[in-house]
């Protein structure tokens, strides 16, 4: 059996209602899941529904591109935290990634992680557009920056996670970071196959099925 506690909960469709949102609190809730992961509009509703129950709030920020101000993200991020959001996962700065500019790479997750202050901040890759050496210099700067966790991808893009992504950050961040895998992660098979290859959190909307239910 897979494990419950090892997933976030999603649900980032741009028009999800807030029906949706409070059916997911509730299976976050039956299922034992960490958290819940909602767009930004919807934090303030969550932490109210989940509110004396253990799963957590987290959102997400600079999303889907990553191609925001980091002043922005920052802003972004320091809204969520006030509106009750225990976890941050950004969007990285593709573009600086592309132009193998580092140091603003990692000026921009940095200003995430301290807009953030005791939340916990996870940098998304986005790593179906990298290759492996941009995968492995892009965990360095998040792990520089001060992120607590690596995550592959949005699931808006053209590719999502995969086990040799997942190894590959592992493999880059040791055991000082986590690494989250996300994006097409829809059976209990591949939930699986992620935490062998490395992954110590499951981003997924299909919770569920990844518990073999």
């Amino acid at each position: 059996m897979n494990d419950a506690s090892l997933i976030d909960h999603t649900l980032l469709a741009p028009d999800a209602t807030a029906d949706q949102v409070a059916a997911l609190c509730r299976e976050a809730i039956d299922d034992g899941f960490l958290t819940v992961c909602v767009s930004p509009t919807r934090v303030a509703q969550a932490a109210e529904q989940l509110a004396g129950q253990p799963p957590l709030v987290c959102t997400v920020v600079g999303f889907p591109s990553g191609a925001h101000l980091s002043a922005v993200k920052a802003a972004e991020t320091a809204a969520a935290v006030a509106d009750g959001a225990d976890e941050i996962d950004m969007v990285l700065s593709l573009g600086a990634v592309r132009d193998g500019d580092w140091e603003a790479v990692r000026a921009d997750i940095a200003a995430v992680v301290e807009a953030a202050g005791d939340a916990l901040v996870k940098v998304i890759l986005e790593t179906a557009l990298l290759s492996e050496d941009e995968i492995t210099r892009a965990c360095e700067a998040s792990e520089q920056a001060g992120a607590g966790f690596v995550k592959t991808s949005t699931g808006f893009a053209a590719g999502g996670a995969t086990v040799e992504a997942v190894a590959a950050m592992r493999a880059a961040v040791g055991d000082r970071l986590g690494v989250k895998a996300s994006g097409g992660i829809r059976t209990a098979e591949a939930f699986q196959a992620m935490v062998t290859a490395g992954a110590n959190r499951i981003g997924a909307s299909a919770g569920a099925t990844l518990l073999g239910r």
